[in-house]
């Protein structure tokens, strides 16, 4: 699928939301526009929806935008779709099933909107299901779009007297699946940042990690199938947690966060041949609660106000669920394990003007399927706001970010190691006629994993005034996707990297190496800064995520 997006004049960043009818297939977000106009493209893998592809589908682009005499930014998306075959691709789902709000009927998006929507739908599952894997799709917006900056919920008045009160709830998150009211997997989220976000500068043109292609967490509930496949109907159900501290370093889990996540899934069900019915044992589900350690300090200045609040939050959490599941393909051990780390520090000063946020977050997943998923995302930003008494805005930023996402065995959602084990596809041209197309790459073996590895390290300072507003900003971002060799998991080989650098809206570094061939690409000359056209007006509580107006 080939998303091509130009706009022109003022606008902010946009989420962005394709449905095949009910099922969002793809989450994105639009870069800035600017005076003279931009464009971009982004392309993702679909084969994994190649059910919903083989029947009549309703389209549907959710991208919710605003258009008035400030805002002139116009958004105008192509869509392009091309198909193809793989000889001996890998399987996948015979069914999907979404987990939304089911509104393609009145030609609507349908994604839910936590808290203010319940996130749950029912179904009777087919019981001649093998495997089962649920993928979650969820992002935070307005007050939740900087969760991971959040303070404790009793602190959220700390700087209420001089800067105002800020957003609550932690700086911890947890996507959550329930079925039947039983939790069954978790994600704790990668921190999204938008094009907009933190300080303008530092995306332009370097997007944020994920930012034009949010990433799903995939959930395998195989080892639940003896429990859901028995001919009644079953509830799944998505809830975000944050914390509620008591102000002396205990918390408990909160089922209701700030407003608002957008968060959706889909159940892929791989099936036996018609007629069977998969049984088993009764799986034993051990979600112990995650466990926390706390701790802040205030301290205050010579006239007593507050100054500086410091504060952190470590989490961990476990999940164990087992079973047999005995199906027409055999009985068989069906297992589901989740371990996870988390640590923030955030330190506010200035009465709240300047904030530091260091963050770490690891995880690993384990499925009886062979598919197994270790990641990690670091995070550090220090950003600081100035309000001159001109009535203008000054912003100054530094951020260091970054992504290990590892991905073993057989994965719902395409790893990009597929196009690297291919040797060959056939094309099929708009005409229906078909065009081959050898790809076969040599000296490479078969892949079993993808081990992906990128960071980003930037600074950016804004100002805005009634009169004018401009941003400065460098980005450098290191990316490399490796693929370990079957049977031989430590043998891994590079198939792609590159580096690029950004100065002013200028591309000053960029070179690129796929499977041993080195492409450097044309650099342009740094620019002086960049007027910008887009107004982000001059509240930086809003730009910043620390707390309403």
């Amino acid at each position: 699928m080939n998303l091509t997006v130009t706009s022109r004049g003022r606008q902010f960043d946009r989420l962005g939301l394709m449905y095949l009818g009910d099922v969002e297939v793809f989450r994105t977000s639009t870069a800035e526009p600017t005076a003279d106009g931009i464009i971009w493209t982004y392309v993702k893998e679909m084969q994994q929806f190649n059910s919903l592809w083989k029947e009549n589908q309703k389209i549907i682009f959710d991208l919710g935008n605003l258009i008035d005499s400030t805002y002139t930014g116009i958004y105008n998306t192509t869509l392009t779709a091309t198909f193809f075959t793989i000889p001996g691709s890998s399987a996948t789902a015979d069914v999907i099933l979404p987990i939304s709000a089911m509104k393609s009927g009145v030609d609507q998006g349908s994604a839910f909107q936590i808290p203010a929507q319940n996130a749950s739908v029912s179904y009777t599952l087919p019981r001649n299901v093998n495997r089962a894997v649920v993928s979650l799709l969820a992002c935070g917006q307005s007050t939740e779009e900087f969760w991971y900056s959040n303070v404790l919920s009793s602190e959220e008045n700390t700087f209420a007297a001089s800067t105002g009160a800020l957003y609550g709830g932690s700086p911890w998150r947890e996507v959550q699946l329930l079925i039947d009211g039983q939790l069954v997997g978790v994600s704790w989220p990668f921190p999204i940042i938008f094009t907009g976000g933190i300080v303008p500068g530092f995306w332009r043109p370097i997007v944020g990690i994920d930012a034009f292609d949010l990433r799903e967490h995939e959930i395998d509930i195989t080892a639940l199938l003896p429990m859901i496949l028995d001919g009644d109907s079953h509830m799944f159900e998505i809830r975000v947690a944050s914390l509620n501290d008591d102000g002396a370093g205990r918390a408990i889990l909160a089922d209701t966060p700030g407003s608002y996540w957008v968060v959706s899934g889909k159940i892929f069900l791989f099936l036996d041949a018609s007629g069977g019915v998969t049984m088993g044992s009764k799986p034993v589900i051990d979600t112990p609660p995650p466990r926390f350690t706390l701790s802040s300090i205030i301290t205050q200045n010579s006239t007593g106000a507050n100054e500086t609040l410091t504060y952190s939050v470590a989490a961990s959490r476990e999940i164990s669920i087992m079973s047999t599941v005995e199906s027409a393909s055999g009985s068989k051990p069906a297992t589901w394990t989740q371990r996870l780390s988390y640590n923030n520090f955030n330190a506010l000063t200035g009465q709240g003007l300047v904030q530091l946020t260091i963050q770490s977050t690891n995880g690993s997943d384990v499925a009886c399927s062979g598919y197994a998923n270790t990641y990690s995302y670091p995070l550090n930003v220090n950003s600081s706001y100035y309000l001159p008494p001109n009535g203008a805005l000054s912003l100054n930023g530094s951020i260091t970010r970054g992504l290990d996402f590892n991905v073993y065995g057989p994965s719902v959602i395409p790893s990009g190691i597929q196009t690297f084990n291919e040797t060959s596809l056939s094309i099929f041209a708009v005409g229906g006629r078909t065009s081959p197309q050898a790809t076969q790459i040599s000296g490479l073996p078969l892949f079993s994993a993808a081990l992906l590895s990128t960071t980003q390290s930037g600074t950016a300072e804004y100002y805005s005034s009634p009169n004018v507003s401009y941003s400065f900003g460098s980005m450098e971002q290191d990316f490399s996707f490796r693929g370990a060799a079957v049977g031989a998991p430590g043998e891994t080989f590079e198939l792609y990297s590159r580096h690029v650098k950004a100065v002013n809206t200028t591309i000053v570094e960029d070179s690129q190496n796929l499977v041993g061939q080195t492409f450097n690409i044309p650099s342009g000359t740094s620019g002086e800064g960049t007027l910008l056209q887009s107004d982000m007006g001059t509240n930086p509580r809003d730009i910043l995520g620390r707390g309403p107006r």
